[in-house]
């Protein structure tokens, strides 16, 4: 009725009748085809938008040119198409925190920073996800950034990088392409922070630069388990520069005190939707328990004079240094130990950029590297105004003497008559080497002037096969998974029959079932040989802990009415006392009573959460304590069955006690699997049981042993573990539905 009184003229215009706004949008739409060519802003047509202007010769790669119009117009338009939000990474939490130096690299850099072991650096840390908008979910498969904010004496030092020590570009100026790839679709803007699409699939199947990463990111490494247990990189070759003026290549690695842990598929997937902020949530969790995460920084170091000695070109941010030609020499420690105050002006502002560099450290010619200088200042100007460095999140400890004046958002006061240099005065001259001046190296550059890249870059193949080599089984099995998943996600057939075929340069076995999975042309020979060489420190399986420890895992102890109190007790305090959390998970959030207590208030527990309101996914172990009524409860409550049944698939450590017993025969009754039938302790595939137990004689100390004798050593050790492997390798998981 109300449509009656509105004018047919006005209805038409607002319902855009006979195609009248599509008319309106028409001369702003475009739709490229083959038989149009790229061009700058201003209409002038490019022969190559793959390269920078550079230096080089037929042995190096030299710097970028500040001539190449080309490349700052498509970086720039790059820049600032988002705001406020991070075009990449935009999805983060952060901690403050402390770095201390252990050993003085004083022999290749004078960065005082990594020379004076009496110091303690001040940190802020955030790590992200690259792909998905700040309102995506932390457990994604996506590369994870990892970014370190040194507020040093000498001023601010960013090493800006990620949870991979390679990148899926060569070049700086390939980019806004790349991300463009990996991003939404523009027509339909799905899918939201997944790689699983046509574009990303096509886009690094037509850049063979971009192979070797793509192993990494359908392995373990994309789905890690926390921030805290992943390892982060520079990414990019920088220079140290010593006292002598000596100049040294350096890479940059930080390694988890905890060790290097992942999700597995189905439980990053299903936690994507049960606890989007599960990452961030860890972190906090962690630091707000006193059990501070910790890293190692360490350095890979190469002379001058040895840049070219390696089949590989070091300035090649899609290549790694082995660890056994040049290993990592670890220097110093970083602990996080505060939480933010408020996440908008501290994690949402905190700006990083790869030229945040103190005396004695410095740029290389990588390519990539220098294109990220010149990208990430820019980004912040867009996103956070030209004196972005003026916020308390960003501003250095040390004192900022300048005359830089005015612009939106000035926060500094500068009294005086004199906003220039040189002055009638002498106010604020430049520094001198000996007041700890940046210096420039006076590196010798020789070569043409050409958009290319030295001959070692076009190798693109090699340092896949040396990754894929080098996994533990089940890793290679997840990389497979991997493939299938995403490729089955593309429904254009062009894209995933190319990766089918394109896989056959890295390895035939995986080819071929990837291929088999997804529809694709099923390669019968390999398009390149697999060279078989394998190197230390790629698999993840290489990095556990300092120490055998359970510390800050999260375990579940599930219980209901009528449960062993004692046992209850005994395993929680020990957990507790091992620096573990234990929550306590029954039917219902409210007061759960033991064997013997007659449901007098006050003489039971009260439950941290219902079965319904967490899952499995949320925990690192189960436990569950004995007592009949409890467990007769349990066995018929099919969200606990689905609890047990889920964490066996997800491969993780499973103890119980008494009457627990029969929860898990009835949970996964599979052959292969031991159960205890009496007082001895039975560890079978993660399943740790002890049918009879005197709980009172547990102690809270308990010994993390792979041979430990009694229930808690074996439960502990299985945990310290992080998952059974073998329930995967042998095909037990996947015979439980979940």
């Amino acid at each position: 009725m109300a449509s009656n009184i509105i004018p047919s003229t006005v209805k038409n215009i607002m319902s855009g009748e006979k195609g009248a706004k599509a008319t309106q949008l028409q001369p702003d739409i475009q739709e490229p085809g083959k038989d149009d060519r790229i061009t700058t802003d201003y209409g002038v047509r490019q022969s190559n938008t793959d390269d920078t202007l550079k230096i080089v010769n037929d042995q190096s790669t030299g710097p970028q040119l500040l001539e190449d119009s080309f490349a700052r117009e498509k970086i720039h338009r790059f820049d600032h198409e988002r705001i406020p939000e991070r075009v990449v990474h935009a999805r983060g939490a952060g901690a403050f925190g402390t770095f201390k130096l252990l050993e003085s690299a004083a022999d290749v850099t004078c960065a005082a920073v990594l020379n004076d072991t009496t110091r303690e650096t001040p940190v802020f840390v955030r790590f992200s996800t690259v792909q998905g908008s700040r309102g995506s979910a932390d457990t994604v498969r996506d590369v994870r950034g990892f970014a370190v904010k040194f507020y040093t004496q000498e001023g601010n030092w960013d090493i800006v990088g990620n949870n991979i020590p390679v990148f899926f570009i060569q070049d700086s100026i390939k980019f806004p392409d790349f991300v463009h790839a990996v991003k939404p679709e523009p027509h339909n803007e799905v899918p939201q922070a997944q790689s699983a699409h046509n574009n990303f699939w096509d886009f690094v199947n037509l850049h063979t630069e971009a192979t070797h990463m793509y192993m990494w990111a359908m392995s373990d490494r994309a789905i890690p388990r926390s921030y805290r247990m992943m390892q982060g990189f520079g990414v990019n070759t920088f220079v140290l520069i010593n006292a002598k003026g000596e100049r040294h290549f350096c890479k940059f690695h930080w390694t988890p005190e905890l060790g290097v842990h992942s999700f597995v598929w189905d439980e990053a997937l299903k936690l994507a939707g049960q606890d989007p902020d599960f990452h961030r949530k860890d972190l906090n969790e962690a630091i707000e328990n006193g059990a501070y995460p910790k890293w190692t920084l360490g350095i890979q170091v190469i002379p001058e004079g040895q840049e070219h000695d390696f089949d590989f070109d070091i300035l090649d941010a899609t290549k790694i240094w082995p660890e056994d030609l040049i290993p990592v020499r670890n220097i110093g420690e970083m602990e996080l130990n505060k939480v933010v105050d408020e996440y908008f002006p501290q994690t949402e502002q905190v700006a990083f950029c790869t030229a945040h560099m103190v005396p004695g450290i410095a740029h290389s010619n990588d390519p990539l590297l220098q294109g990220r200088s010149f990208s990430y200042f820019d980004t912040q100007l867009s996103r956070l105004g030209i004196n972005w460095q003026e916020l308390p999140i960003n501003r250095p400890v040390c004192p900022v003497m300048n005359f830089n004046r005015d612009g939106q958002g000035r926060h500094r006061i500068t009294k005086g008559p004199i906003n220039y240099y040189p002055n009638r005065h002498g106010i604020q001259p430049p520094a001198t080497a000996n007041e700890g001046a940046y210096l420039d190296y006076p590196e010798k550059v020789a070569g043409i002037k050409a958009r290319a890249k030295s001959p070692k870059f076009k190798e693109h193949f090699n340092q896949a096969q040396l990754f894929l080599n080098s996994l533990s089984p089940p890793e290679r099995a997840h990389i497979t998974s991997a493939f299938g998943f995403e490729l089955d996600h593309c429904d254009d057939p062009i894209v995933y029959e190319r990766m089918s075929l394109r896989l056959a340069d890295i390895d035939l076995e995986l080819a071929q079932s990837v291929a088999a999975m997804v529809g694709g042309p099923v390669p019968d020979k390999a398009s390149r040989p697999n060279h078989g060489k394998k190197a230390p420190k790629l698999s993840q399986t290489e990095f556990a802990p300092t120490k055998p420890t359970i510390a800050t895992r999260r375990i579940a102890i599930i219980i209901a009415d009528g449960y062993d109190s004692v046992t209850y007790n005994g395993v929680k305090a020990a957990i507790t006392a091992s620096g573990a959390l234990p929550f306590t998970i029954a039917p219902r959030r409210h007061e759960i009573f033991p064997a013997g207590s007659d449901n007098n208030p006050g003489s039971g527990v009260r439950a941290d959460h219902h079965l319904e309101g967490m899952r499995s996914t949320m925990f690192d172990a189960i436990f569950v304590p004995g007592g009949s009524k409890s467990i007769e409860t349990l066995s018929k409550n099919g969200r606990a069955l689905h609890w047990m049944r889920e964490a066996f698939g997800h491969l993780k450590p499973i103890g119980g006690t008494g009457e627990a017993v029969e929860l898990f025969k009835l949970a996964f009754a599979l052959p292969g699997i031991s159960i205890s039938q009496d007082t001895s302790a039975v560890e079978s595939y993660g399943v740790v049981t002890q049918n009879k137990v005197d709980s009172s004689g547990f102690s809270e100390m308990v010994q993390i042993a792979k041979e430990g004798a009694n229930f808690l050593e074996k439960f502990w050790f299985q945990i310290s573990q992080h998952r059974c492997w073998a329930r995967e390798l042998d095909g037990l998981s996947s015979q439980v539905a979940y």
